[in-house]
């Protein structure tokens, strides 16, 4: 009769153990990350009343007689592989893992020793380090390898998002610009003596921005049907002003004489080029139209240097099949001086058009200048350095050609010939599309732009132009549009547990990767309290290395926490029949109570 006395005793122990795990479930049902538990019963031991003895030939054998001495916990476990439900915080550092193959977990350093969590609720604290929320224990992962500015996968350490080297963001000089838009030649600005402008805004090295005014005119001849002039004016410091508040010009403070004496004479016109930047052409070439000392305007104009004439023959047009090919044939065209000296400074050219199929054709020139022919030839060459283009022009054929000075050729670009019937027919092939502006001559902070000016077309637009400049090529705006210096405005963990910062100059940095941790038994691992895991004997080990979360299919999934995994209804149910397990416990001290109290009334 005291044995059940004792076993109620035992049962009512487990069950009030059971009802604890009930309760921490309960309590913890809105702890982030938190994972339930439950309790698992098991007998304690038998006394024997008498053993078991085999069977005979004339008797059966005896089973064992056996009391059962009550009941104690056999196990509590935790269910931490089962993932809680997602809940949405738009928070950008709150992280909820996914799993697909193994139960992976967050590491965390306390100061001392590496923790695991499945927690991930993180913040950045005063250092600019990645840490939890409600401890501040530091989040381990892999760091960026400055040489390569890939992650590096080794020994996880605290990830120190924000410190002095990624609160900005390098700046990039410009080095790329495009032209677009309508040049209409009736415009009256075009035709005017500013000409019509335009500006571009563009970095140098320091991420300073400075605003480039360019002029569009028509050519120094008047002449609209040869082209336009786009001449650059002032370049202006956005972050510099004068003592009165204006902005300064580079190119005014770039002028190193306070003059720039001019001589004319019958032949040519001559300026000293040594008092201006040059910033469309070599030394040798055509520096800036006009610059502006103290208000007053001087202007300048190239060295004209005539060394050329040249007599050129346009073949005779064939009968136009149907499919409108032709040729076009000018033989001998060679360069000459004054005097009427060949110079030796260019090839002679010969140069076959076909149909419209026309190929490229080079040509050698070692000095740049104009080329004009004599009084009374049929043919004419000229080349402007600032332009870089050579135009060949005689009675019936006309070409432009555009000048390289990178390799010392320029290329047929265009051509005019008769089409049928007498109209005009055009060859296209490329080059003579762009232009170096050359601002490195300001510091050496600048980089020259290549100015692309193909996508600037004449048009009749009712005497109004419409060009603009922007930075980038024609292809990608982003191609060399430069990036002024950059200042940290968020940061971003992708799913592979990546962290990007976000730079207000368009960058976007890679600081660092957050690292996880599998465990061969992740039940295993002690619950430490603080919503973190330490490892046992029994968990497995961590590498200190940890792995990346997409290895076996998992994600982290930002703007996200893991709920908790307790499931109400199973804890009530569960509830209840701990509570009646419990009650009939305590009925067994009751009855036995009762049945001791009957026997000690027997001496009645």
């Amino acid at each position: 009769m005291m044995r059940s006395l004792f076993s109620g005793v035992a049962g009512l122990k487990t069950h009030q153990t059971k009802m604890d795990v009930i309760g921490n479930n309960i309590s913890n049902v809105n702890t982030v990350g938190f994972k339930s538990s439950s309790t698992s019963f098991q007998d304690i031991m038998y006394q024997t009343m008498s053993g078991a003895s085999a069977p005979t030939n004339t008797k059966g054998g005896i089973n064992a007689n056996q009391i059962g001495l009550g009941v104690t916990t056999g196990a509590t476990k935790v269910s931490i592989t089962h993932a809680g439900a997602a809940q949405s915080t738009g928070e950008a550092l709150d992280i909820r893992l996914t799993d697909t193959n193994s139960t992976n977990f967050f590491i965390v350093n306390n100061g001392s020793q590496n923790l695991f969590t499945r927690s991930g609720s993180f913040y950045l604290d005063g250092n600019g380090n990645l840490a939890m929320t409600s401890t501040g224990y530091l989040v381990q992962g892999w760091q960026v390898d400055e040489s390569t500015g890939q992650i590096k996968r080794d020994t996880v350490t605290p990830l120190r998002i924000m410190n002095a080297d990624n609160l900005t963001s390098q700046p990039e000089a410009t080095t790329q610009a495009t032209f677009s838009g309508i040049v209409d030649k009736n415009d009256t600005n075009i035709n005017s003596v500013d000409g019509y402008s335009t500006t571009l805004v563009f970095y140098d090295d320091l991420g300073y921005a400075y605003t480039a005014r360019f002029a569009i005119k028509k050519s120094e001849d008047g002449d609209t049907s040869n082209g336009y002039t786009v001449a650059l004016t002032n370049i202006y410091s956005n972050s510099e002003k004068d003592a009165a508040g204006n902005p300064i010009d580079l190119l005014a403070n770039h002028i190193s004489d306070k003059t720039a004496a001019a001589t004319t004479d019958e032949e040519k016109a001559k300026a000293e080029r040594t008092a201006v930047a040059d910033l469309f052409g070599s030394e040798n070439g055509t520096q800036v139209d006009s610059f502006k000392l103290n208000s007053p305007t001087y202007t300048l104009s190239a060295d004209k240097k005539k060394i050329v004439t040249g007599s050129g023959t346009n073949a005779k047009t064939a009968d136009i099949p149907a499919d409108w090919t032709f040729d076009s044939v000018i033989n001998g065209l060679k360069f000459k001086d004054a005097n009427g000296v060949e110079d030796t400074n260019a090839t002679p050219l010969t140069q076959i058009f076909s149909g419209l199929s026309a190929g490229m054709t080079n040509y050698a020139v070692s000095e740049a200048g104009v080329w004009k022919a004599k009084p009374g030839v049929t043919a004419t060459l000229s080349f402007d350095e600032k332009t870089q283009a050579l135009k060949v022009t005689t009675d019936a054929v006309n070409y432009d050609l555009d000048f390289s000075k990178a390799d010392g050729t320029f290329s047929s670009i265009s051509g005019k010939v008769p089409g049928a019937g007498g109209t005009p027919g055009t060859n296209k092939g490329t080059g003579g599309d762009t232009q170096v502006l050359k601002v490195s001559t300001l510091g050496t902070n600048f980089h020259d732009i290549t100015v692309d000016f193909s996508k600037l077309i004449n048009f009749d637009n009712g005497g109004t132009s419409t060009a603009t400049s922007d930075r980038g090529t024609v292809a990608d705006k982003s191609d060399g549009a430069g990036k002024k210096l950059g200042t940290m405005t968020g940061v971003q963990v992708q799913q592979d547990g990546k962290i990007f910062g976000s730079y207000d100059n368009g960058n976007t940095v890679l600081l660092g990767q957050i690292a996880v941790a599998q465990f061969a038994n992740a039940s295993g691992l002690e619950s430490l309290g603080n919503n973190c895991y330490g490892e046992t004997l029994n968990s497995g080990s961590f590498d200190g290395i940890g792995r990346d979360v997409t290895a076996d299919g998992g994600s982290m999934n930002t703007g996200q926490l893991e709920m908790s995994n307790v499931d109400l209804s199973t804890e009530f149910t569960e509830m209840i029949t701990t509570q009646r397990g419990f009650q009939a416990n305590s009925r067994i001290i009751t009855v036995s109570d009762t049945m001791l109290e009957e026997l000690t009334n027997l001496k009645r």
